[in-house]
């Protein structure tokens, strides 16, 4: 179990040890630590469909996949998060001095929950923005079949597609890659 954490600010470096030594995943938020909380089993389902069906189709293209153990850097936000799935282009790049903290996404994907969705959608996506390297954001509802898909189109510039068909093919520019919705709910109970 992991301990309560004093409310106080803390410095990256700090964050960094206590996160290592730590059994549960935090975020650092500008010197705020917070307790990540585990997701429910149709969360963790869509996020290993999306990595699987994304292991699939980038299979011999020079990207590598993780999961939500994955940490990002996001420095000019000065935010360390864990995205549900997360997709780098080749060489990986890593945070200076760090060894498991990657910072080039091209595509990052978040499985909303009802305490997270605001979140992902505003300060979260904001601060991804600030990463060059992204360009590619899928947000997957798991209470309904809804995808919401941004592209990034130019400099400070994101179309937005939605998604609720499940017989969608929905294609992924940054990979040239294409996925169909109801593969992506493999295994999810939605009630009509």
């Amino acid at each position: 179990m992991t301990p309560a954490l004093e409310q106080r600010t803390y410095t990256r470096d700090e964050y960094l040890e206590l996160e290592v030594a730590s059994e549960g995943r935090h975020e650092y938020v500008n010197g705020e630590i917070r307790l990540m909380t585990g997701g429910t089993p149709d969360h963790n389902e869509l996020a290993i469909n999306l990595a699987a069906l994304l292991k699939s189709a980038l299979r011999g293209k020079p990207y590598r996949i993780f999961g939500a153990d994955q940490r990002l850097w996001i420095p000019d936000s000065n935010l360390y998060t864990y995205p549900d799935v997360v997709v780098v282009e080749k060489p990986l790049q890593l945070q200076p001095g760090r060894t498991d903290t990657v910072t080039n996404p091209c595509f990052i994907a978040e499985v909303l929950s009802k305490s997270t969705q605001d979140y992902d959608h505003g300060e979260k996506f904001s601060a991804y923005r600030t990463v060059e390297s992204f360009r590619e954001y899928l947000l997957i509802d798991q209470y309904k079949i809804h995808v919401e898909h941004y592209v990034k189109t130019a400099a400070h510039q994101w179309l937005l597609s939605e998604y609720d068909d499940p017989a969608t093919i929905l294609s992924l520019p940054v990979f040239e890659a294409q996925i169909q919705i109801m593969d992506l709910y493999e295994n999810i109970d939605i009630d009509a």
